[in-house]
């Protein structure tokens, strides 16, 4: 459901993958959707997403719109008998991510948000090592992802529900929770930008048992990410956690440094291969309600920090 840039990256994965095949692309135009499948080669356009919501042979619909109206469409879609990926992130507010989910529910349909960061092997490594004890206690954690952005591009835009914490920050807070588990408070600051948007956002989550997570994020600032556990005996430090570039991971323990290599894998194609596999009913989904749920707390809690200036919000 629609031409977005990030469609390039999903489709090379749904082509090359035994578990999907791409049947219809829709935009707002007719023209537009014809351009656009005849670009990638698939079979069948339609000129407005209702009448893509309606075509028979559609069982799973991508959800690649600006975040604005990722709510709106996933649950008409949903209602449309439609199983639903939907881009990240979902919403903003916890109340949407239940009223989706319990669209999901009431139409026997699977909902996943679609952060493909989560089904790389670097990132099972990250929290298998972080989790036996490699690091000893989890104390910290890192999180960054920035780039410059166009002046033009769509995520400038507020009635879009634009923003970098939106956009990107959405990684950190991802990456954040996986390693801590559920922040209890968030402590943020924002530059806005002359549209109103977040250009640039830091913040703090405390979670229980004295774990912090420092985040950043930014539109004005050069392409840069980065994903750090730091423990009380040691430090991983992952230089490409939500692209995966070259996956690897750097392990520091004292004076001594070891890296952990990981197999190149498209992420892409391994979430549409899991959310195919869970429709099937031959595996779970890896994201469902409570993750995602997780994640609209802490970037609403992050936002009410940032709008009263640094204060501290309760993630609720």
């Amino acid at each position: 459901m629609s031409t977005a840039r990030i469609n390039a990256a999903l489709i090379p994965g749904l082509k090359e993958s035994a578990e999907s095949e791409i049947v219809a692309v829709a935009s707002r135009t007719r023209e537009r959707a014809a351009e656009y499948a005849g670009d990638w080669g698939i079979p069948r356009a339609h000129g407005s997403y209702d009448d893509l919501l309606s075509d028979p042979d559609v069982e799973v619909v991508y959800i690649s719109l600006p975040n604005g109206p990722h709510v709106e469409w996933s649950i008409r879609a949903l209602e449309a008998g439609k199983h639903v990926l939907c881009e990240k992130p979902l919403a903003r507010r916890p109340a949407d991510v239940e009223k989706a989910f319990d669209a999901a529910d009431r139409a026997g349909r699977l909902l996943m948000e679609a952060f493909m960061w989560r089904h790389h092997p670097q990132t099972a490594r990250l929290v298998e090592l972080v989790r036996g004890g490699a690091i000893g206690e989890l104390r910290l954690v890192r999180a960054s992802f920035s780039f410059t952005i166009l002046p033009n591009d769509v995520r400038l835009d507020p009635a879009l529900a634009g923003g970098a914490l939106m956009d990107v920050g959405c990684y950190c807070v991802s990456g954040s929770r996986l390693l801590a588990g559920e922040p209890v408070l968030a402590i943020a600051r924002q530059l806005l930008g002359p549209s109103g948007v977040d250009m640039r956002l830091a913040g703090t989550l405390v979670f229980p048992g004295d774990v912090l997570a420092q985040i950043d994020c930014g539109f004005d600032l050069p392409d840069r990410q980065g994903l750090e556990a730091i423990g009380s005996e040691g430090v991983l430090r992952v230089a490409t956690p939500w692209g995966a570039f070259e996956p690897a991971i750097v392990y520091e323990h004292g004076h001594d440094r070891e890296r952990f290599e990981i197999r190149p894998e498209d992420r892409y194609r391994l979430q549409t291969e899991n959310f195919s596999r869970a429709i099937r009913g031959t595996e779970s989904p890896l994201l469902g309600r409570a993750d995602a749920l997780g994640q609209a707390r802490t970037i609403d809690a992050l936002y009410r920090s940032a709008e009263a200036n640094g204060e501290p919000a309760q993630v609720e």
